[in-house]
């Protein structure tokens, strides 16, 4: 695993060692990367079950304002740390060892909203909606942020969850990306 564009471009990433474990593949990373753009600049950046932190890390290196990293798993979150102290990240980012649901219940309290979501569950356990959900919920997503779901090609996503609304996909293999935003007409009805 390696950043692999801006500040921190080609430092390697630790692992986490394990069968259950799944990165984001480089490929599927730097796509993802390539249709955020400009938008990830200066932006408010969750990363959900962030793992080792492999997104969120390619999201500051890219120029993310802050980033807030999320994973119940204690040996992720070791990994995780270690990663932010190699590359010496201490200001600009937060990492919670939690669920999702307390997490984002957490941030909502404190008033936190983000520009762009990232969500990489473990495949087909229902996590990925049932986060939706939860976002949608305690409206922790800026009124033009974007959400992207890393999922299996066998998942299915649904197309509109409260006031947020499939717009796009891109398929790699077996993983599929699959972007939410806040549907205009929801927009218009609490302006």
């Amino acid at each position: 695993m390696r950043v692999i564009a801006g500040e921190y471009k080609g430092r390697r990433l630790d692992p986490i060692e394990g069968r259950d474990i799944r990165p984001t593949s480089d490929m599927v990373k730097e796509s993802l990367f390539n249709i955020l753009g400009d938008a990830v600049i200066d932006s408010a950046f969750l990363d959900l079950f962030s793992g080792t932190g492999g997104i969120g890390i390619e999201a500051l290196s890219r120029g993310a304002k802050h980033v807030v990293f999320i994973d119940s798993g204690i040996k992720s979150i070791k990994v995780l740390r270690g990663n932010l102290n190699r590359l010496n990240i201490k200001d600009c980012a937060e990492v919670y060892n939690t669920d999702y649901g307390t997490a984002i219940n957490k941030l909502h309290e404190h008033g936190k909203s983000f520009d762009l979501i990232f969500i990489d569950p473990p495949y087909s356990m229902g996590m990925a909606e049932s986060a939706l959900k939860e976002i949608d919920n305690k409206n922790i997503l800026t009124q033009s942020g974007l959400i992207v779901v890393e999922h299996d090609s066998k998942e299915d996503m649904p197309q509109k969850v409260g006031k947020l609304f499939l717009y796009r996909f891109k398929k790699y293999g077996n993983t599929i990306l699959s972007f939410y935003s806040i549907d205009e007409q929801s927009q218009q009805k609490e302006e």
